[in-house]
């Protein structure tokens, strides 16, 4: 295996008017939130509106890491609490018939170590991810391009997005029996209706590990989890089929997932300011850091929906400095996830909170 590449700041290339980019993002993700609550009265999230289950668990950090996997969060092995919450991509509540990528965001409770900016004095460390290798968008500036189209859409005839989703559900089937795959069909609706748990999730885009840095991924792999790989999952007058199939498999079984880290080896193959490029796994394999496991539960209740879904914010930027965000998608992000947590604990009347010790819901 290649030496880890040991993290460099000029890797981080910030442009003039990354700062506009910004400022536009947040105001777009705001307009976003504001439609919807327009329409409900009740503040939901600017993306990953959705979610299909909250899941309280363990997190345990592997023991005897090598140095360069040692770092951070993994550096000491051990069991910390963990909150995660499954989720689809729009910002508005929909069916689940328009079948968009889907989310992970994990939340780890007892985490000690310097702290990032805005998270002094918590004892978490978030990660948000998508079902994805890699991020949709190359530049802030593309990303900003993509959210305002999907603001265009937020609140718009949803029963246009169902016959349009299974249009595009089956453009993307052909495309990829062609050995081809169009994360802009997907995004627009063309995801595959497979069930949720037998997703890999990934953050698609870097952060900081320790001295190094490297993209993280979350796998299933107990053997109940693994066979819904690709499975089919009915959404046919379920429009919560999602969440329903969740709550199903939770009912009667536990869960396991490999947490993964695919440290960067050349900065030229896995860049930090192109979110859009894979990095490539035969250069620096993903390798297991941790493991999660989720014993036999309610994964969705009144009390879970009031303490997880709005009572809790998941950012990358709520964490330690070990494991800051990279990249300009990530820092064009920041201010975001920090204006979508203020607006809606405002208009919610319930401010987020970040869990200090084990929760029970």
């Amino acid at each position: 295996m290649t030496a880890a590449l040991p993290f460099d700041p000029s890797f981080e290339q910030i442009p003039d008017d990354e700062a506009d980019t910004t400022r536009e993002v947040a105001e777009t993700m705001r307009s976003i939130t504001e439609k919807t609550y327009a329409d409900s009265g009740h503040a939901i999230r600017s993306v990953h509106a959705k979610s299909h289950g909250l899941l309280i668990g363990e997190f345990e950090v592997a023991p005897d890491l090598p140095p360069e996997l040692a770092q951070g969060l993994f550096a000491r092995a051990g069991t910390m609490q963990v909150v995660m919450r499954l989720s689809t991509n729009p910002g508005d509540v929909l069916d689940d018939k328009v079948s968009t990528p889907r989310g992970l965001a994990i939340k780890v409770i007892g985490v000690t170590g310097d702290r990032l900016p805005g998270s002094e004095g918590d004892t978490t460390q978030d990660f948000v991810m998508i079902n994805a290798p890699a991020f949709t968008a190359a530049t802030p500036k593309k990303f900003l391009s993509n959210l305002k189209l999907l603001a265009k859409t937020t609140d718009k005839a949803p029963g246009a997005k169902k016959a349009l989703s299974a249009v595009l559900r089956g453009t993307e089937a052909l495309i990829e029996k062609l050995g081809g795959e169009s994360p802009t069909l997907i995004s627009m609706g063309g995801h595959p209706e497979t069930h949720i748990l037998g997703e890999t999730f990934y953050t698609a885009v870097p952060l900081l590990y320790g001295a190094y840095f490297g993209k993280f991924s979350i796998a299933p792999v107990s053997p109940e989890l693994t066979a819904l790989t690709d499975a089919k999952v009915d959404l046919e007058d379920r429009p919560d089929g999602l969440r329903e199939s969740v709550s199903e498999f939770f009912a009667s079984h536990g869960a396991e997932w490999e947490v993964r880290v695919q440290l960067a080896t050349d900065i030229d193959t896995m860049p930090i300011e192109d979110a859009s490029v894979q990095w490539p796994e035969d250069e620096s394999p993903y390798v297991t850091v941790a493991r999660i496991r989720v014993l036999p539960q309610t994964s969705w209740s009144p009390e879970r929906e009031r303490g997880i879904d709005d009572g809790m914010a998941f950012s990358p930027w709520h964490g330690i400095a070990a494991h800051r965000p990279l990249g300009g998608v990530m820092r064009a992000r920041r201010a975001s996830y920090e204006m979508s947590a203020g607006f809606r604990g405002e208009r919610n009347g319930c401010p987020m909170h970040e869990p200090h010790e084990r929760i029970d819901l």
